[in-house]
């Protein structure tokens, strides 16, 4: 059976040199990434100038591309500062972003007039809803628009029935979904002074709110919906790997996946599966919808809220939400990834404690995973150590079996 649509883009978060190298080695086709300033994920710890031309070369030598969020909402005192950044990327030469992620008009406007010869991608924060927004955005000069996150499948396939065929569609289809409106939150700025538009939300919506009546100040009352809890703005997590055909048959051309600020471990879980996803497919629609159910297991291997598939069959309700927590579903630790080889032991900058004779997983960008045993750790000096209780220690390991740089463990979580 052959497919008639052309196969999107897979478009993977990184938030620091870690999780940018494990994006491009686990299956990204493009890596979005945020600078020190003007994106909206400032307590990411996002890329230095140096850092950031360091990632994009790595990424144009693996044939990947690279986009720079600087989708801020920005302020008159910001627009200097804007100009001059863009005029540092634009020195970076054959090393500059492939495209840049804005959302604010006037941004827009230095972008083109600095840098002309960077693509332009608009970004959700700008409310992209409709076929005419689209269409006007083209008419500006931009290569691609990302859809709002309330935009239906039957929604992007009028949208691409109506725009330009060389206008790109951007759509989120995996991670965390936010309460407001394209993102465009005030709560975080009301209640701390920190701006979500400006990069600095404090995830307001996850935190457990009660109601205080006016006439009785101090008597904290739990807001309940149906005895299901209190935290009342709580989303699952977006997940829409079980449905690529119809992303795909929609017309969409990159498949976003969210998480900046995410580990190492939740990236390459994600980047590996959903290559995998769409890889098979594109190879046998059979082959897929057999190996379906592996994908969503594989997937909630990675910290989540549990999954939804947000907006995309219709309007989410109360089954959406997570109405008596807010912390994550995690599965699966972090122990680190292996950097090099030395007289037969592996390094690795260790992430969490593990010990000898633990079972633990390696992780490959292949897709294959490996249960062992570890065997021995050292210290730098080669010295014995019956664990690795320090975090950020560099370690050598033997697990009984080869490993390779960029295979990635983790140890399974007692439930």
């Amino acid at each position: 059976m052959s497919i008639d649509r052309k196969k999107p883009e897979l478009l993977i978060p990184a938030g620091n040199l870690e999780t940018f190298r494990t994006a491009v080695i686990y299956g990204a086709d493009a890596i979005y990434i945020g600078g020190d300033m003007y994106g909206l994920r400032a307590k990411a710890r996002n890329f230095s100038m140096e850092d950031m031309k360091e990632a994009i070369a790595f990424a144009h030598e693996h044939g990947k591309k690279v986009y720079v969020t600087a989708n801020i909402t920005a302020h008159n005192q910001d627009l200097e500062g804007i100009k001059k950044y863009f005029k540092e990327l634009k020195a970076f030469g054959k090393d500059r972003p492939d495209a840049l992620i804005i959302s604010d008009p006037g941004v827009f406007t230095i972008a083109k007039e600095v840098v002309p010869e960077i693509e332009i991608h608009i970004s959700t924060q700008a409310n992209n809803t409709n076929y005419a927004t689209y269409r006007f955005w083209h008419n500006q000069g931009a290569t691609r628009v990302v859809s709002a996150r309330e935009m239906s499948m039957e929604e992007i396939a009028t949208l691409r029935d109506n725009i330009p065929k060389d206008l790109e569609i951007e759509t989120f289809v995996h991670g965390a979904m936010c309460i407001a409106y394209s993102g465009r939150c005030l709560l975080s700025n009301y209640f701390t002074g920190r701006d979500a538009n400006m990069g600095e939300c404090t995830h307001s919506c996850r935190w457990k709110y009660h109601i205080v009546e006016e006439k009785r100040p101090g008597e904290y009352l739990p807001i309940e919906e149906n005895d299901r809890g209190t935290y009342i703005f709580n989303s699952k997590d977006l997940c829409m790997i079980e449905y690529i055909p119809d992303l795909v048959n929609a017309g969409i051309d990159s498949l976003k996946v969210e998480g900046r600020m995410k580990t190492a471990l939740y990236v390459a879980t994600v980047a590996r599966t959903y290559r995998k996803a769409i890889d098979d497919y594109f190879k046998d629609p059979d082959l897929y919808e057999k190996n379906k159910p592996s994908y969503l297991e594989e997937v909630s291997k990675g910290v989540n809220r549990q999954f939804t598939t947000g907006f995309f069959f219709g309007k989410p309700n109360h089954k959406d939400q997570i109405y008596d927590s807010n912390t994550y579903d995690k599965a699966y630790t972090y122990l680190g990834s292996i950097s090099d080889e030395r007289d037969g032991l592996y390094n690795l900058e260790q992430k969490n404690k593990f010990s000898l004779g633990e079972e633990i997983e390696v992780i490959r960008p292949n897709g294959d995973t490996i249960v062992t045993i570890v065997k021995r750790i050292t210290d730098e000096e080669g010295n014995d150590m019956e664990s690795c209780p320090h975090p950020k220690q560099s370690i050598f390991i033997d697990l009984g079996v080869e490993l390779a740089q960029y295979d990635i463990l983790r140890r399974k979580e007692i439930e």
